[in-house]
């Protein structure tokens, strides 16, 4: 168990938990950053956590959700208040109801952890601020201590395993609920790097362009929300066309940025996926700064299971993959 120390002080109205890791700090940072790790960990082992957002900068949000070994599925919420890479970061820390709005009826606390190196590698205290000696008693009823000791004890298991979130693997899509997808990879690039490259109409034409054999003969984008964007493909043969079209509703430069999305011509890419349904697919895009350059985390909403299945089929994750790597090799390598 990596806990060396607890501190409950009934005067301050703080819970401090000091655990102790054999790891970089860099290494333990990036568990807490990357949601593909914090979410192997977070909840205790009968409530294991779904992080459907998380991003990491002052003023963002992570959203999460645990279920239970009855199937039911408690939500919480971080509002990220600072941020401090690699040392520190401060947040909100609340539970959520079912639609993933804040709970009116329950408390929330002020979370404060600190992350610094040690002769044996590295060291997380966390310093959890409560409103009242009822709250903090009623939160410690409730198991608080019990499941924080329980996600402790699988941490250790994430920080060991390098390979799973190593910069060199390719695209992976995670099924996280019957509506949503997360895919990510880690682009070697900086945050500002990867976010110009998503936004520069030049840039982008360089490289999204998913297996060889394919053109971007339109591409309007727009930093702006409320705006809209329209990418379209076409074979260098000419004979296949297809894009998509959306909406821009909310972007934060350049860590986030939410959009909708409709195929335009998708009967040549898939004919399992209506237009309705279509109409209904957003996009929330996180970068994250990590060892290797920078984590970009994909969650797609779809309206249903059926919609998500057949969008995976068409491999997607094959076309994302060869427009990343293309981005590495022939934009960020060149420049």
């Amino acid at each position: 168990m990596p806990i060396t120390a607890i501190d409950k002080d009934a005067e301050a109205l703080t819970l401090t938990i000091t655990a102790d890791f054999p790891v970089p700090l860099q290494r333990l940072w990036e568990a807490y950053a990357d949601p593909r790790q914090i979410e192997r960990f977070w909840g205790p082992p009968e409530y294991p956590a779904t992080f459907t957002r998380h991003d990491m900068v002052a003023g963002g949000r992570s959203h999460y959700f645990m279920t239970g070994p009855e199937g039911d599925t408690p939500g919480g919420y971080w509002e990220f208040l600072a941020v401090d890479a690699p040392h520190s970061f401060e947040v909100r820390d609340g539970f959520a109801d079912a639609d993933g709005s804040p709970s009116a009826e329950m408390p929330t606390m002020r979370m404060v952890f600190s992350f610094e190196e040690t002769p044996e590698g590295s060291r997380l205290t966390t310093v959890t601020h409560f409103n009242s000696a009822e709250q903090l008693d009623q939160l410690l009823e409730m198991g608080m201590l019990e499941g924080t000791k329980a996600a402790m004890g699988q941490i250790e298991t994430v920080l060991a395993d390098l390979s799973a979130f190593a910069a060199d693997r390719a695209v992976e899509a995670e099924i996280l609920s019957d509506t949503q997808v997360r895919v990510s990879r880690v682009i070697r690039g900086s945050v500002e790097d990867v976010w110009r490259a998503h936004h520069d109409p030049a840039l982008l034409q360089r490289w999204q362009l998913g297996p060889d054999g394919w053109t971007m003969p339109v591409c309007e984008i727009s930093a702006e929300a409320g705006s809209t964007y329209r990418f379209e493909w076409e074979s260098e043969d000419g004979r296949q066309r297809f894009g998509f079209t959306g909406e821009i509703q909310e972007v934060q430069p350049p860590h986030r940025e939410v959009t909708t999305e409709r195929m335009i011509g998708g009967d040549q890419v898939t004919d399992a996926v209506t237009d309705d349904q279509w109409q209904s697919v957003v996009n929330e895009m996180t970068l994250t700064p990590v060892a290797g350059g920078t984590l970009l985390s994909l969650v797609i909403t779809y309206p249903d299971a059926e919609t998500r299945d057949a969008v995976l089929a068409t491999g997607m994750t094959d076309g994302m993959e060869a427009s990343y790597a293309r981005l590495e090799r022939e934009v960020f390598a060149a420049a």
